[in-house]
């Protein structure tokens, strides 16, 4: 797999850096792509942080999201894993675009 980041150039919203995309190059979800990753600044620190893909739905007039990316079991290793890969993919990123400018 590979992940593609592209960068926030509308600015908004407030904190959000860039999107990124899981694209499967082998397997059966070859070819597929999964949307939705989201890298942002920490609001109370230093720091990156990575939003997960997500449904909104709503109950009794409450805003909530349902996690469409969930590890199997209660194992929380599989999604650090991903969000590692994710932030790593945007320091390279980063690191690119620095050496371009």
């Amino acid at each position: 797999m590979e992940i593609k980041i592209l960068a926030n150039e509308k600015g908004g919203p407030s904190g959000k850096l860039a999107d990124a995309e899981v694209h499967f190059n082998e397997g059966a979800l070859d070819g597929l792509r999964l949307l939705g990753f989201s890298v942002w600044e920490r609001r109370n620190g230093p720091g990156r942080n990575v939003t997960f893909p997500a449904r909104t739905y709503s109950v009794n007039g409450e805003r909530r999201n349902f996690s469409l990316l969930r590890p199997i079991g209660t194992d929380m290793a599989s999604q650090n894993a991903i969000r590692d890969l994710v932030l790593q993919a945007y320091a390279d990123f980063e690191a690119k675009a620095a050496v371009a400018s």
